[in-house]
């Protein structure tokens, strides 16, 4: 693959240089502690080997939304203590008020954490004299944080254009990845598209039936496309005023021969509350006090089959509500399959997004997929097909 960005691997000697590492150590905490490290692990890879390689490394992140005022709730002195626990070695908080004298004084190797980027109320705004400030910190920049790409701020595109620039070992897989997934990949490509609404996945849909030749199609979403299909879908979730948009996807999907999947078999109950009374049927049996809560055994089981003749697979969303029992029957064992088609090496498969990250660790399979990704705007942006400020700003 032709890469149009530099990595770590093209730096050259670091030893005794100022590094600024734009990484997402936007963690959430309660009492004071992190409840879930995973952006904190994801870090420590490019922080150590810059570190290792005698760079004087500074990280730069953002915590919580300040809105250009100091906030010591938002303090990134907070996320300091637990990335220096997971990153085994010390690391240093760096107040930006005296941040040139401290960064001045830092010994090669040493690693430090810029104060919350957004108490600058130029950082949003990617300010010349907020990309400055940085600037005069470091004499090179690494963007690390793809889950911020997305946002054209001074830490995470204005630094691009005013230090040399490259990608961290984190942002390089994740770039990768996507482009095996939709830049380049092998066909065939099945995409499964989930969540509640339509109308947040207007841009992916009409983007993905261009791209691949299975399109599947699950979640409340899926009521909105059944409906537009003629079929009653009783109390369930459905945005009807959007039924003529379901149908243009569909009929785009067609004029690209790509197939759309809509369940044709579904589970069923009277109320949305977790074990109820539930019932297996044709989409056309529902009744009109019932809702579509999940995807059914039969029509599971016909995308597994789907699956097993492709070689890429791009997963965003669940195709149930999975996170109340047993309306994650469809979504785990469609998982489940994807994983096993994966570790046996004839499926190429990346997931993206908050629920759906949630709904493969409920399937204990998030491991198994080639390449799961913590992004969630962003890598809703990529699946629409836009361009993302922060990684363009790598391109050479």
């Amino acid at each position: 693959m032709a890469r149009n960005f530099k990595t770590l691997d093209d730096m050259g000697e670091i030893a005794g240089k100022r590094v600024l590492v734009r990484e997402d150590l936007n963690v959430p905490m309660a009492d004071g502690a992190v409840t879930d490290d995973t952006r904190l692990r994801a870090a420590m890879q490019t922080v150590a080997e810059l570190a290792d390689r005698g760079a004087k490394v500074i990280v730069l992140a953002h915590f919580g939304r300040p809105k250009g005022v100091r906030n010591p709730e938002m303090s990134l002195a907070l996320v300091t203590k637990p990335f220096e626990q997971v990153l085994g070695r010390p690391v240093r908080f760096i107040d930006d008020q005296q941040a040139g004298d401290v960064i001045h004084k830092m010994a090669d190797g040493e690693i430090g954490i810029l104060e919350n980027t957004r108490f600058d109320p130029g950082e949003e705004k990617n300010a010349p004299e907020a990309v400055e400030r940085l600037a005069a910190l470091g004499d090179l920049y690494v963007n690390d944080a793809f889950s911020a790409a997305h946002r054209a701020h001074a830490s995470t595109e204005g630094l691009a254009h005013r230090l040399p620039a490259f990608a961290g070992r984190q942002m390089e897989a994740e770039l990768d990845a996507l482009d095996k997934a939709l830049g380049n990949p092998e066909h065939p490509v099945a995409a499964v598209v989930g969540g509640a609404k339509v109308s947040s996945k207007l841009d992916v849909l009409r983007h993905l039936v261009e791209k691949v030749d299975h399109l599947i199609i699950g979640g409340g979403m899926a009521n909105t496309f059944l409906a537009a299909r003629g079929v009653d879908v009783g109390k369930s979730l459905c945005e009807h005023d959007l039924t003529g948009i379901a149908e243009e996807i569909m009929d785009a999907a067609d004029k690209a021969h790509c197939i759309v999947h809509l369940p044709y078999d579904v589970v069923v109950a009277k109320e949305f509350k977790p074990n109820p009374a539930t019932r297996t049927v044709n989409v056309h049996e529902v009744a009109a006090d019932e809702m579509i809560l999940d995807v059914g055994p039969a029509a599971t089981e016909a995308l597994a089959d789907v699956l097993k003749n492709c070689r890429t697979l791009v997963w965003n969303g669940p195709l149930g509500a999975f996170e109340t029992p047993p309306f994650d029957t469809a979504t785990v064992a469609l998982a489940k399959t994807a994983a096993a088609l994966t570790r046996e090496g004839s499926l190429v498969s990346v997931a993206g997004g908050g629920d759906t990250v949630a709904a493969l660790n409920q399937a204990g399979v998030a491991d198994d997929f080639t390449f799961v990704s913590t992004a969630g705007g962003a890598f809703l942006e990529w699946m629409e097909g836009k361009e993302l400020p922060g990684v363009s700003a790598l391109a050479r």
